[in-house]
């Protein structure tokens, strides 16, 4: 996030930026179908995050819950936090093996901007379970883990 005008322009610090996800994480997102938080309040550094999203309607996703989680290195916001998913699931820009979201094949990790927030990266993720080339394809069993 910058603020400023006429050229002139302030970075938020990197915690002060997780700190206000953090904040927005907890007082619940839209619909509540995406919702996020942090693994450890005593982590000083802010890195490690758990990501929940509630599948969405009409797909094979639907009230199925998954949990993921995501890492923000020293780099996030300039680079994009490394997003694994706990729960097992099968889509097309996640790695059968690990649950690691590809950056290259998932438009906003692979063209990552600093305004984009791990709020945006959960609600692309549900957008794209909804996707016609993920929506129905078969999926491991309910409360799977990698």
């Amino acid at each position: 996030m910058t603020l400023g005008s006429g050229g002139s322009s302030v970075v938020v610090p990197r915690n002060f930026r997780l700190l206000e996800e953090l904040e927005r994480g907890e007082k619940g997102i839209g619909d509540g179908t995406v919702s996020y938080g942090m693994d450890d309040g005593d982590d000083i550094y802010m890195r490690s995050w758990t990501g929940t999203i509630i599948g969405p309607h009409n797909s094979v996703h639907e009230g199925r819950i998954y949990q993921l989680k995501l890492f923000c290195d020293k780099d996030y916001p300039e680079k994009p936090p490394t997003v694994r998913f706990h729960s097992r699931v099968n889509m097309t820009c996640v790695n059968h093996e690990t649950g690691v979201v590809e950056a290259k094949k998932f438009g906003i990790l692979s063209n990552w901007q600093r305004e984009y927030t791990m709020e945006d990266i959960l609600i692309q993720l549900k957008k794209e379970m909804a996707a016609p080339h993920n929506r129905k394809l078969v999926q491991p069993p309910e409360g799977t883990f990698f």
